[in-house]
């Protein structure tokens, strides 16, 4: 099992209201990124967003810099809003990423949480499922093929048109990321393609018939089995100190709950539910190392995981806690979680 770090640059925003310069947390991101790698992480996500509270709008940038100053690391979006990107740019950059990086550069397609980048880019939200839908088949037929024709209701046709750079040996990792709809799973089934699961709330025990209809499907199509991947993204924050930690996180991670509740109407977020979700079984992997472990491999037994992300900067916590937090990740954790799946 793989294990890395999501991140979808949150901005730090203290309680006055004022928001963290945008150019401060982007060399944070990349001194962050620098540590998982001299720590061992194994992969490194950064998502796409289009607000003020987030510092990325362009996942491909970040991961081009941080392929500067790492050596193993795999560098991946967490994700790229496909239904609102050109498939054709979108293939391009990463494929670049992939060159720079000597082969570690990965793509994770999604729709998206948030809707802010479909007018930007001047689509309509009635298209959301039409869009991904397009948007995914081009996708693949590029990664698949240098050289394509191919028609669509979305985007300008393409007649036998080379798409370049190609990346390192001709191939692309495009992995799909997943809520909790079956649509979803069972279309990255029938395709082939690795899936995450985002499990950030709730138990994610009830998430297991969602993982089984996929592999169900996936060889149902059959696919090889032997390069069968799935992951679960979750919120998480680790240090020495269980209770510390809880009480550090706590009224940053309920603020920005409250934040995306409020336009989507949420009731406000109480401490019972975070303590419940750091409970063996929530979805919060939020405390010290041994409780870390712990359910972290609780997640593989359950799913029988491939990739484990823990998206560690919701609701933006320091640069300081943020990089004790990975070190204690690649140091700590990593090894453990290791040394008992060799077991």
């Amino acid at each position: 099992m793989e294990l890395g770090i999501g991140m979808f640059g949150d901005l730090q925003i203290n309680a006055n209201g004022e928001i963290q310069p945008a150019q401060q947390r982007l060399q944070e991101i990349i001194e962050e990124i620098k540590l998982m790698d001299e720590v061992g992480l194994d992969f490194y996500g950064i998502g796409e967003h289009h607000r003020p509270d987030y510092a990325v709008s362009s996942p491909e940038i970040i991961l081009a810099a941080a392929a500067t100053v790492t050596k193993n690391i795999k560098l991946s979006s967490a994700v790229s809003v496909l239904s609102s990107s050109d498939p054709v740019k979108l293939y391009q950059n990463f494929a670049t990423i992939d060159l720079i990086s000597n082969g570690r550069a990965e793509l994770m397609a999604g729709r998206g949480s948030f809707i802010e980048s479909f007018p930007l880019f001047g689509y309509d939200l009635r298209d959301y499922d039409q869009l991904y839908e397009e948007k995914l088949d081009l996708l693949l037929k590029i990664n698949a093929s240098p050289k394509i024709s191919w028609k669509g209701k979305f985007r300008p046709e393409l007649n036998n048109q080379e798409i370049l750079p190609r990346a390192v040996n001709d191939n692309l990792k495009i992995w799909v990321a997943v809520g909790g709809t079956p649509e979803s799973v069972e279309r990255a089934g029938r395709l082939g393609l690795p899936v995450m699961f985002a499990i950030i709330g709730g138990q994610p025990i009830q998430f297991k018939p969602l993982f089984d209809y996929y592999k169900k499907v996936y060889q149902a199509y059959g696919h090889d089995m032997n390069k069968f991947e799935v992951g679960v993204h979750m919120h998480s924050l680790f240090g020495e100190d269980s209770k510390e930690v809880a009480d550090y996180y706590y009224p940053l991670y309920s603020a920005q709950m409250n934040r995306v509740g409020k336009s989507r109407g949420w009731p406000p977020y109480q401490r019972n539910q975070f303590d419940g979700g750091r409970s063996i079984s929530g979805a919060l992997i939020i405390g010290d190392v041994n409780e870390s472990v712990e359910k972290i491999l609780a997640m593989e037994e359950t799913f029988g995981l491939t990739r484990f992300s823990a998206h560690m900067d919701v609701g933006g916590p320091s640069h300081a806690a943020l990089m004790k937090s990975i070190e204690l990740f690649g140091t700590k954790i990593a090894p453990k979680v290791r040394e008992a799946l060799k077991k």
